[in-house]
């Protein structure tokens, strides 16, 4: 199987948006709701969407594997977002009615900074070697998960810069109705992006861990192929979102031929998430850390450590999995 696309900018709805005035249900104090209509959008079939790839859209915080320091390392997202002045100057030009008329940027004045080691994310428009902001207004980006940080501490979590590996969740090789947790080595999916999920992020949807003993996990986008997603219609998306066991998910990102990746959301259909039952925690997971052929004393409270005490044991579905000191 190919390797599928990797997640450096904001994607486009499969269908054409629209705006109701509508509390959200998926961002509080927000006062509108972005729903999909019955069409589909122009992005969507220029890239080919029919004969594209669709994966489980899993609820995390965006990652990303490249090399730093000379060896591979994990990247935490951090856009660059504009300062007071150019946000409301920004703010106030969507406002306007003059949305036919381009905004201009002074990247040099207009953005907040930040660290030295910050590097912009692949694929975004750059002008005369200065990364532009996108249609939010941030300029997307990602600065490296160093060992023992405070503020990437999650993140941290599921890494060893020692050993050179990360703590993922897929598929079993063997058996696609089986999860597997593993030790994959960093070199495996460097240039690749991933969902950092758990106990501290974004409220912990899958329920993993508890407050006591945290659990992180990192997923390759793309990881959950859909094998039987109905036809791309707006009333037979959303019946199979409500409907099916395999629809128990967040959303859907399609990775196209051309690279392109194309979403849709549970609330881009007026859907609930998160919801109590996922279709992850259907499945059974199998542990499989083997760092016995790593020359290295893990420390006693990292998450390898734990794993390794559970090697080749078999849980009925993620939320099982307890791990104490």
């Amino acid at each position: 199987m190919r390797r599928l696309g990797s997640v450096q900018r904001k994607m486009p709805c499969v269908f054409v948006t629209e705006v109701k005035e509508e509390p959200s249900t998926k961002r509080e104090h927000q006062p509108f709701k972005v729903l999909a209509t019955e069409t589909l959008s122009h992005k969507a079939l220029d890239a080919d969407i029919h004969n594209a790839i669709p994966t489980e859209k899993v609820d995390g915080t965006c990652c990303y594997v490249t090399n730093y320091k000379g060896q591979p390392y994990l990247w935490a997202r951090l856009d660059r977002k504009p300062n007071k002045l150019a946000e409301k100057r920004f703010k106030n030009f969507l406002h306007s009615k003059q949305n036919s008329k381009e905004f201009f940027w002074n990247v040099e004045e207009d953005f907040k900074p930040v660290p030295e080691c910050w590097i912009p994310a692949k694929e975004i428009e750059q002008i005369n070697g200065n990364p532009m902001p996108d249609e939010n207004g941030h300029i997307p980006g990602w600065v490296p998960v160093e060992k023992n940080s405070k503020q990437h501490c999650w993140h941290s979590s599921v890494v060893d810069y020692e050993s050179e590996i990360a703590l993922v969740l897929r598929h079993h090789p063997d058996d696609p109705g089986l999860l597997e947790i593993s030790a994959v080595p960093l070199s495996d999916l460097l240039e690749q992006t991933l969902e950092l999920i758990g106990t501290n992020i974004n409220g912990n949807p899958y329920g993993l861990g508890s407050k006591k003993h945290p659990l992180h996990l990192l997923i390759p986008h793309g990881a959950f192929q859909i094998r039987n997603l109905p036809t791309l219609k707006h009333s037979d998306l959303l019946s199979w979102f409500d409907g099916c066991r395999e629809g128990k998910i967040e959303g859907i990102v399609w990775h196209c031929n051309d690279g392109c990746l194309i979403k849709v959301h549970r609330h881009h259909l007026g859907l609930c998430w998160p919801i109590p039952d996922t279709y992850m925690n259907s499945k059974p997971v199998i542990i499989n850390m083997n760092l016995n052929k790593y020359e290295y004393a893990f420390d006693a409270k990292c998450l390898f450590n734990h794993f390794s005490k559970i090697d080749n044991q078999k849980f009925g579905r993620l939320k099982d999995i307890i791990l104490t000191v």
